[in-house]
């Protein structure tokens, strides 16, 4: 296992950590997760309890992964992002245990694709996300939605099929409408800018 700064990372006695795995200063993984081989995760990072990640997983820094939530290949996961207890990342859009003929289908059986989670946004508890979705920077993925098409930059989606019910900012608490277009964090008062259904940061 590579481990950076080695001193700073705290992988508890009962946790699965592959020795292929690199591990970034200051990260904890905690008891029973799993983290296998080529997976790589940032410095100062959260790895909760009976959490999974899959192989060659990108985890950059800063990331909550809450308990039991569950991130399989090939998903990438940005700076800062939280990820709640048993979430899930799937990975396969067709699945299926056995092929056509009836045999039990094997890695070479099919193409795994991976979530991609954007810096800062958030995925809460019991969350689904279907393989090849992409949730946008400072979004928020409700608890218990399923994701199953790309969540805007600031949105906040709920549901079942999850929609956008609102817009957040990078506190993560739901914009106000400051009007012409504008909207405002009623936290740190900064303003973005909706433009054709999508929201940016007000120069």
């Amino acid at each position: 296992m590579a481990i950076s700064d080695g001193s700073s990372v705290r992988i508890e006695p009962s946790a699965d950590v592959d020795e292929r795995a690199a591990i970034g200063p200051g990260s904890t993984v905690w008891h029973l997760a799993q983290v296998r081989e080529g997976a790589e995760i940032g410095a100062d990072c959260i790895i909760g309890r009976g959490a999974y990640v899959g192989p060659g997983v990108r985890i950059g820094d800063r990331v909550k992964l809450q308990n039991h939530a569950l991130v399989y290949e090939p998903a990438v996961v940005e700076d800062g992002v939280f990820i709640g207890p048993a979430a899930v990342l799937t990975n396969d859009m067709y699945p299926r245990s056995v092929d056509p003929d009836g045999k039990l289908k094997r890695g070479e059986d099919w193409h795994a694709q991976g979530v991609t989670l954007r810096r800062g946004c958030s995925v809460g508890g019991r969350a689904v996300l279907v393989a090849g979705v992409t949730v946008g920077r400072w979004a928020l993925v409700a608890a218990g939605a399923v994701v199953h098409r790309d969540v805007p930059d600031f949105a906040l989606v709920a549901g079942v099929p999850a929609r956008r019910i609102k817009w957040v900012g990078r506190a993560g608490e739901p914009l106000t409408d400051a009007g012409g277009g504008r909207w405002r964090c009623p936290r740190t008062g900064e303003e973005y800018v909706e433009t054709d259904g999508l929201l940016t940061e007000a120069p």
